[in-house]
């Protein structure tokens, strides 16, 4: 896939998906972590990724689900989502150009800090509810 192209459809979305979670899985920081919660269970996580993102950035609705809960109790900080959001940034970045692509990097930042404010607050207030 080429450059100066944007996310144009699910063949997009699978590419996009599949390149960002093999950088994740050779990562040092993020690897052993996602890799310790999903085990086994790679491909049922990257169809439901699948779906999150074609909801998302195309509009096609796919996905069903509430996407905070598994990563409710995780042991994540700042350092955590910096690292996700800058994979993130650099797969985009390889693989597409564009207003869709632009927009998944926008999402990605948007849905890392609501995740990480929302785990910081449940690590300071053990006993919260969400």
């Amino acid at each position: 896939m080429q450059a100066n192209r944007d996310i144009k459809d699910i063949h997009d979305i699978r590419a996009m998906v599949d390149s960002f979670y093999g950088k994740i899985r050779n990562d040092g920081l993020l690897g052993e972590l996602f890799d310790s919660r999903i085990g086994d269970r790679w491909p049922e996580h990257l169809e439901k990724m699948y779906r999150f993102w074609q909801t998302i950035l195309l509009e096609e609705h796919t996905y069903e689900g509430r996407p905070f809960p598994p990563h409710a109790k995780m042991p994540l900080d700042k350092q955590h989502f910096d690292r996700w959001v800058s994979i993130f940034d650099e797969n985009i970045n390889e693989l597409f150009e564009g207003e869709k692509a632009e927009e998944a990097k926008w999402r990605a930042h948007r849905m890392a800090a609501l995740f990480r404010s929302k785990i910081e607050y449940l690590q300071s207030n053990p006993y919260s509810v969400f």
